[in-house]
Order: C-alpha cells, then structure tokens, then sequence
C-alpha cells in the first residue's frame, strides 16, 4: 500500500512537469518531422554534475549503474528531454527506484549503450533519441535498450530476488567499520574541534536527499522557535540557503556544494579520507576560506551526527538522511554501513525528520486565514457602531485620519 501511495505521489507531482514541456514547448529543441526526441546534448560521467547545467529539453547522457531515485529526481526537475545511459540503469543488485521515476515522469531512457558514446559525440551536439538508438543525422552513433514501464518492472522484481546478497555485504561492510572505527564510534576519538557552539542546542542538519525541500518547509515553525544550529552536508547547503537560511556549518567532502555557499559565512568541515588526504580541502582554500579536516571513514552525513553529539547538541533533526536499506544501497558505498553505527551511537538525540511533510500538512489554508482576520474586523467594526463606547472611540480615530491626510499633504506641498 506505501508503495502504490509513493508512486501515486510521484506520478501527481511530475504530472505538471509533463503539461509544461507539451504546452511551453519545453521537449525537443526542434521538430522536424522524424520520430523520437531531437536536442542538444549534455554529457558527463557524474550525474549529479551534469544536473547543474542541463536545461529542459536537452538529452542527458550519463555513466550511472543503478540510477538511484535522487539523480532521477534531479534529472525530472531538470525537464530533461531523455536519457541515455552508458551503463545498465539497473543492474539486478537491488530495487532501485530511478528508472521508474524516469518513465513516471514521461522521460524516455536508453539504457547500456557503452561508453564509446562519450568520445564520439561533443556537447551541444544536436542528436535524436528513438527506439534505443542514438542519432546524428542519419548516422547510429549509439544503440541500446530503451526501457519501457514493462521492462523496468521486470528488472525491479529480479533485483529483489538477489537483494539477500547485498545484505550480507553490507554486514560484512558494518563489522570491518567496527574494527576500524570503533574509537571515534565508541570515545570520539578524532573528532576536530570547531568554532560553532553547539553544546546545549538543537542542531538541523540538512541533507540533500529525499523530500528534503517539503521537509525543511514544514519545519519552518520549528527552526524559527528553537534557533538550531544549521549544518548543510555537501549540497544540503544550498538547500539551506534556497529556503532562505544561512547554514552556520558545512560538513564534506565539497565536490556537491556551490561556491556560493562555501563562501557564505559558515564554518567549513572537510571530510578527509582515514590517512588524512583531503581533496576537497584544495577547493576551500582556492575559494580564500579556512576549513577544519574531519578524517573519518564514514560518511558526510554521518560525520555530521557524531560532530553534533560529541559537541554536545542535546537534540539532532535529521533532513534528507538516509534511513533504509535500499536507500544506503542507493547511495552506492559500502561506506554507507557507518549509517546504521552512527544511528546507534547518537541514539535518542536523533530525530529523522524524513518524510514529516507527508505525515503532516496544516489544515488551514492562507485563504482560510485571511477571511478568519476579515471576519474578526468586521465583527470587531460592528461591535464599536453598535456599543456607546463607539460614540467616544469614532471621534478619536477621525481626529488622527485628518492628522494623517494632513501631515500626508505637508509632504507634497
């Protein structure tokens, strides 16, 4: 039942995206009659980069095994006219959501038709998307599979079959974090200190990952009252800073996160490798800002949490964070085991606050609000027209909208 709630949810919400691209003209860059979808071509190995520069319509193509539901999600925000990907866009590790997302949203997917694709074509390139192929003029620079609704479906339930082994793995993955992280899990050891006070105080922090805008939007009440500490992991930044807020930290490894941000006033974390190399630290220091260097095996968010609880955050709200199996397999990293650790070392202090926009909506629209007010003003007006104490207060408040029109008229003459 969640799951035909989910999807049901996806198909509303992309729903406008589809009407937009048929009415403003947002799909192929030009219609010339032949079959499939005709535009620019963007490419690059990291989808997550490519996302930045796309525009609606163009033809994305990617290196991505297992397209994970954030690329996808992404590349639908994008409005992208279709997508093509070097490699299997589910390759049978496990159910992954992001071709159905694709199809959902109306955008043609062509899946394993390798990598020569990245050599043989230029960005900007005019193509045409059709039946699997991929093509410049009449020339097939590039076939594969185009999936269909049918086919995805087909894989998702295989995939399933065989996610028994990638749960072995990822225990096996859990116990050798345990064997080399169990000082920082256990004591905190290596733990940096910072400059953000955070002893005593609620820290929000905010990841960029599932329904991480509806959720920050329905914890406006909650961030405008307790004040927490904001901390952006990586892009989860620049969610703070499109809401509206200013992040007071930035946890990573920086390869996500705009120069804007990085250069907004927040105290910098890079998040450096065990040996201490730390290649995002490069980037900061170009930008003129200091950072501090978090070496840890796990995970940006997951350092997060435990900076967080060792500085002595009384309360963590989690944004965005990863909290199942298929979305730690979704993130792709065996690191992701440290997920389920962290959760345990920080216990009870974390709140996950994923999916709070869905669990609650506030019943009361702004219309509702605004004929509330309209009413309490009438009714208030009428009382004051109708009561003796009217006679007093009408003569009072003529007085001052005289003085008003008078000293209004002052300004203009």
């Amino acid at each position: 039942m969640n799951e035909r709630s989910s999807i049901a949810e996806r198909r509303a919400r992309t729903a406008p995206r589809r009407l937009s691209r048929r009415v403003f003209g947002l799909g192929p860059a030009r219609d010339d009659g032949l079959p499939g979808v005709r535009a620019e071509v963007r490419l690059d190995r990291r989808t997550k980069k490519l996302t930045k520069r796309l525009q609606p319509g163009e033809i994305a193509v990617i290196d991505h095994v297992d397209l994970d539901r954030v690329s996808a999600e992404a590349l639908v925000s994008c409005q992208v006219g279709a997508v093509v990907n070097v490699a299997p866009s589910i390759s049978g590790r496990y159910p992954n959501l992001g071709p159905q997302i694709l199809l959902e949203a109306g955008i043609p997917l062509v899946d394993d038709v390798g990598p020569e694709i990245f050599t043989r074509l230029a960005e900007g390139e005019a193509v045409r998307v059709h039946e699997g192929s991929v093509l410049r003029g009449e020339e097939v620079v590039a076939k594969g599979r185009e999936q269909t609704a049918e086919t995805v479906e087909q894989s998702l339930t295989e995939a399933k079959a065989g996610l028994s082994d990638q749960i072995e793995a990822f225990v096996a993955n859990t116990m050798e974090y345990v064997r080399r992280e169990r000082e920082l899990l256990i004591d905190g050891v290596g733990v940096p200190d910072v400059a953000t006070e955070l002893e005593g105080r609620h820290a929000l922090i905010v990841v960029r990952g599932y329904h991480y805008r509806e959720d920050i939007a329905t914890l406006r009440p909650y961030i405008r009252e307790y004040r927490p500490v904001l901390i952006g992991v990586d892009g989860g930044a620049d969610a703070l800073l499109e809401a509206g807020y200013r992040p007071d930290m930035i946890v990573g490894d920086m390869d996500s996160v705009s120069d804007e941000a990085l250069t907004c006033g927040a105290e910098l974390v890079v998040h450096a490798y065990r040996d201490g190399r730390a290649p995002g630290l490069k980037r900061v220091k170009d930008l003129g800002e200091d950072a501090v260097v978090f070496p840890a095996t796990a995970t940006s968010e997951d350092i997060a949490m435990l900076l967080a609880d060792d500085k002595g955050a009384t309360l963590i709200v989690a944004v965005g964070t990863h909290a199942n199996m298929v979305e730690f397999l979704d993130k792709g990293r065996a690191g992701m085991a440290s997920t389920f650790l962290t959760r345990l070392r920080v216990g009870s202090k974390l709140v996950d606050a994923k999916g709070v926009s869905r669990l609650y909506r506030s019943r009361i629209s702004g219309w509702s609000l605004l004929l509330l007010v309209l009413g309490a003003f009438i009714a208030m007006t009428v009382a004051v027209l109708v009561s003796p104490i009217g006679e007093v207060i009408l003569p009072l408040l003529a007085e001052r909208w005289h003085a008003f029109l008078f000293w209004l008229t002052g300004l203009f003459t």
